[in-house]
């Protein structure tokens, strides 16, 4: 599933190709596209017809773009769900599920393809004041470690009270969001912290010294456009990201350490797989 990285990337496309543009048309073609709009698809249409698309804004891996005053186009991109500019004269993808064509002369129109539909489009009331059309639907995410209001104590504070182990409370959405078990393998692994390891424990300088490669291999990650393992995620224009050629833990089980040569481990967590080098993370005593 796309992750904060990938998510920004395709925010930053829609900023570039989309906002500022005036909807004609929204077209559904399959309804599950539409489900988090409860009215249904032929509201979700009537609703963005005419509207001016906003700034695109992000938190965590949700996306979402000011079209009233009051209203936001929200996007959830799932395990499967690309958003992408292409000619209005191009052949219409397998898995299209909506189009949104505009009142210009760009020649190009907005597409959701999704294979798996997972992800969606949906418009949602925005949080009342709130400057950037926050969907309330949306205003229990917590802020991501890349956003500017972060709050590192509140942070750590949060993950001390939670009382549980530190992967778990990095996919927690409500405690910090936009962290997705690569990121979090990534992480951990730069911090040498076992997945395992108990948040009670946490203390501020290793909170801050995670917070910190949690920013760095987001960074690295955004550079590099994304982690792409197959087709399915891909930015506005098609292009597929390569952070996959730089993970130093995820997905690399039995490959050496980059830091001290030992094999990579993998083990089944929480229906996916936790990487982690064990030498350099190893086991804590409470989880051993």
């Amino acid at each position: 599933m796309p992750e904060l990285p990938e998510v920004e990337v395709v925010r930053r496309g829609l900023s570039r190709w989309v906002s500022g543009r005036t909807v004609e048309t929204a077209t559904v073609f399959h309804p599950r596209a539409v489900r988090r709009h409860l009215a249904g698809p032929e509201d979700f249409a009537a609703r963005l017809k005419g509207a001016a698309m906003g700034e695109a804004h992000r938190r965590g891996k949700y996306l979402w773009l000011p079209v009233t005053e009051d209203l936001s186009l929200m996007a959830h991109l799932g395990m499967s769900g690309q958003l992408l500019v292409q000619p209005e004269t191009a052949a219409a993808e397998t898995h299209l599920r909506i189009r949104i064509r505009f009142q210009d002369t760009l020649g190009t129109e907005l597409r959701f393809v999704d294979q798996r539909t997972f992800g969606g489009l949906s418009v949602h009331e925005a949080v009342p004041g709130a400057a950037d059309g926050l969907p309330a639907v949306l205003a229990h995410i917590a802020r991501d470690p890349l956003d500017d209001s972060f709050d590192e104590d509140a942070f750590h504070t949060a993950l001390r009270r939670k009382r549980t182990t530190i992967k778990r409370a990095l996919l927690d959405q409500s405690l910090i969001s936009g962290v997705g078990n690569i990121y979090a393998d990534e992480a951990l692994w730069r911090t040498r912290l076992h997945y395992e390891r108990p948040t009670a424990s946490m203390t501020r300088p290793r909170t801050a010294e995670l917070v910190t490669h949690i920013r760095e291999v987001m960074g690295d990650a955004l550079a590099a456009g994304g982690t792409s393992f197959d087709s399915l995620y891909v930015n506005v224009n098609g292009e597929s990201g390569y952070f996959d050629r730089s993970l130093d833990a995820y997905g690399r089980e039995d490959e050496p350490c980059r830091r001290c040569g030992t094999p990579i481990r993998r083990r089944p967590w929480m229906n996916r797989s936790s990487y982690f080098c064990p030498r350099c993370q190893p086991v804590p005593r409470s989880a051993s």
